[in-house]
């Protein structure tokens, strides 16, 4: 397993680039990745001349939403360390979606559940011709509720409710189509055209486009503040349907690579 499930860096121009680094499962969130997304966030922030955020996955996915062993894991805890769980994989989200600098996501491979929340909560996304999304947890019987205001902010509340409800894939033509994407691009191209975006992002005044972004954020779902009852309530939602019966079977299910059983009794 990696050792620093997220790494940093910073150059000179002030562009940082976070990657998560679990490329042996497909980049899924567990605590560690969770953490250190929250670190890196930290420590960025206390950088004076950060300018721009680049975020990209390491291996051949950008990120494959939850690691559901380390979800089952969770489950048996009581509904407090759900919370806790479901607040810092909230947190983890927000804090990127409130920067109060431009954020670029690079999306290559798989982008799935949780995956789609972060990318949502980005400034610019550029998908890779391979890119692969789906609004997954329906189909473990979890529930999305904590990145379905970046969701709706990204591809408004009518494709929300199809790809949240249908769990299905789509490819990145599609993405682009319901704006969850900016631009596809071949997977070759993938980093040079983020690096022609931030380079016209460094091009514009760093207070400007700080107060840009803080005027659209006034007006978006996303822009609540994380202790805003509203999330709070999203939060609360998001653990408990961890620990029904149903998210049981359904992550059941995935273990043993079968479709849930629904409707039968049995979940």
């Amino acid at each position: 397993m990696s050792a620093n499930p997220v790494l940093w860096s910073l150059d000179q121009r002030g562009v940082a680039t976070v990657t998560l680094n679990r490329p042996e499962v497909n980049n899924a969130y567990d605590a560690g990745l969770i953490n250190g997304v929250l670190a890196a966030m930290a420590e960025l922030g206390k950088q004076p001349h950060l300018r721009v955020v680049v975020l990209r996955g390491n291996g051949k996915h950008f990120q494959a939403g939850a690691d559901l062993k380390w979800i089952n894991a969770v489950r048996p805890g009581s509904a407090e360390e759900n919370e806790t769980v479901s607040q810092a994989t909230f947190e983890a989200v927000q804090r990127l979606n409130t920067l109060p600098i431009p954020t670029v996501a690079l999306v290559q491979g798989g982008c799935f559940g949780g995956g789609t929340g972060i990318i949502s909560a980005c400034d610019v996304v550029i998908a890779a011709d391979n890119a692969l999304f789906s609004i997954t947890e329906v189909r473990w019987g979890l529930t999305a509720a904590i990145i379905i205001p970046q969701l709706c902010d990204a591809i408004g509340v009518r494709q929300v409710r199809r790809y949240a409800l249908t769990g299905e894939r789509f490819g990145a033509e599609d993405a682009r189509r319901i704006g969850l994407v900016h631009d596809v691009v071949p997977l070759a191209d993938l980093e040079a055209a983020g690096a022609k975006v931030v380079e016209q992002l460094l091009g514009n005044g760093p207070e400007a486009l700080a107060e840009t972004k803080r005027l659209a954020m006034e007006s978006s779902f996303g822009g609540m503040p994380f202790d805003d009852e509203a999330y709070k309530r999203l939060v609360k939602l998001h653990s408990a349907k961890r620990q029904t019966a149903e998210a049981s079977e359904g992550l059941a299910s995935f273990a043993e690579k079968r479709a849930g059983k629904w409707g039968t009794g049995k979940a």
